[in-house]
């Protein structure tokens, strides 16, 4: 089983996922930040299901509501590492710096 590591910024891209939604509504923050860790967890055992996009770079699609988040992340075998290097909304047109 690989190691998910996160990135400096992946935590502060969830953070601000989790602030934006729960200025809305706590149950729906809880339960998408629930949803986006269950599915890069699964990143451990199953490294190559998200989509590969450019070179090694892969985004895994985590279905939520009416849309969804993406994981970016790189897998490095000879590590055995999964390394989480951003989450965004779906509808966000670029990944954060």
């Amino acid at each position: 089983m690989a190691q998910v590591i996160y990135s400096e910024n992946a935590p502060t891209n969830l953070e601000c996922l989790f602030n934006f939604l729960l200025a809305q509504d706590p149950a729906t923050a809880m339960a998408a930040t629930t949803a986006i860790t269950s599915a890069v967890d699964t990143l451990g055992a199953h490294p190559l299901i998200g989509r590969c996009i450019e070179g090694d770079i892969r985004e895994l699609i985590v279905s939520y509501g009416k849309s969804g988040h993406v994981a970016l992340y790189r897998f490095v075998p000879a590590r055995d590492q999964v390394r989480i290097l951003a989450i965004r909304h779906q509808l966000e047109l670029d990944y954060p710096a």
